[in-house]
């Protein structure tokens, strides 16, 4: 079967160049959030849902990483319902369970939720591949949950990832020059030149804060944030791997359960 992987390109293979366009300074302490008084109190939406604070009641799912502690993720179902649905339906069948993160890449992701552990597994709650789409207002910013694909949204299955850039640090990809050069491109402008993609200023500002992987957005379905336990997905970040980017010691996941929020 066809890897599930981010197709990062040249990034994949100078990951210590990664962040060669970085911009910004870290503005944002670990794990600060927008309140939900603040939220409601916006004027206008901002361009972007990921950092809306869960309410208490609704659904998110937690990760219990052995050894490490818990992620807890946001989930999105009203901007991505099919993708949600697969994934608590996949938690609630117990089906990450006892899984790894097979593939970590320092300062970029990790991924996980493959049965196989290389890359080239796992199934939708249908039993084949999904499209999840992209859904409108959901970013690769830094703590982002997406499915990994093969080269489309429609073929996302069990494997998803979580954005792990330093706060306020931005990875813009790699592209093709004017000569046909493929080079590391070093900011938003650059991006917009030779992909062709653009982001909203709001959209733009936001990863300048947090960090992110805006090369990312339009390839892949987003479909939750981490609002708790990113020191957690830092630390799985820096763990050692071997020359296929798999942990040397594995980084198992001992369940991924979907819980209502407590506040």
């Amino acid at each position: 079967m066809r890897k599930k992987i981010l197709n990062i390109g040249m990034a994949a293979i100078l990951a210590g160049a990664i962040f060669t366009g970085c911009q910004g300074n870290p503005t944002v302490e670990e794990g600060s959030y927008t309140s939900a008084s603040e939220t409601q109190a916006a004027a206008a939406f901002d361009g972007f849902y990921n950092f809306d604070p869960p309410q208490v009641g609704e659904k998110i799912a937690v990760i219990k990483v052995k050894d490490y502690g818990e992620i807890k993720i946001k989930l999105f179902p009203e901007q991505a319902a099919k993708s949600v649905e697969n994934f608590t339906g996949l938690a609630d069948m117990d089906y990450y369970d006892e899984l790894i993160f097979h593939r970590i890449i320092e300062n970029f992701m990790i991924q996980g939720g493959d049965p196989k552990g290389n890359g080239t597994g796992g199934n939708s709650i249908w039993g084949t591949d999904f499209d999840g789409g992209i859904p409108e207002g959901l970013y690769h910013f830094s703590g982002a949950v997406a499915y990994a694909n093969s080269g489309s949204t429609s073929t996302n299955g069990s494997q998803f990832y979580i954005v792990n850039t330093p706060e306020g640090y931005v990875s813009y990809g790699a592209g093709y020059d004017a000569a046909g050069n493929y080079v590391m491109i070093n900011s938003f402008e650059e991006m917009e030149q030779m992909t062709g993609k653009t982001l909203p200023e709001s959209v733009k500002q936001k990863y300048l804060e947090v960090g992110g992987t805006p090369f990312l957005d339009g390839g892949y379905t987003v479909f939750g944030q981490v609002f708790e336990g990113m020191d957690i997905v830092r630390a799985l970040g820096s763990v050692e791997t071997d020359e296929n980017d798999k942990p040397i010691t594995q980084v198992l996941m001992e369940s991924v359960e979907i819980v209502e929020y407590q506040g």
